[in-house]
């Protein structure tokens, strides 16, 4: 079974950065995914300015999903 272990946190205190700060996880973590072919990319909202992007194994190959706590 793989254990996702590529996990960016991101803290940001506007939209712009925001947006460009996923975007660049998004992409660092697509490498990754590459790599492995057996999980895609969760996004997940914690509170607002606060995210963190991950590789997971609950996301199929080649998809970016969202979620909110």
């Amino acid at each position: 079974m793989f254990t996702p272990t590529e996990c960016i946190e991101i803290r940001v205190k506007s939209r712009h950065a925001l947006d460009d700060r996923l975007e660049a996880a998004v992409q660092d973590l697509k490498e990754a995914a590459m790599r492995s072919r057996t999980c895609g990319i969760l996004i997940t909202r914690h509170q607002p300015g606060q995210y963190t992007a991950e590789l997971s194994d609950q996301v199929p190959f080649g998809l970016t999903r969202e979620h909110c706590r």
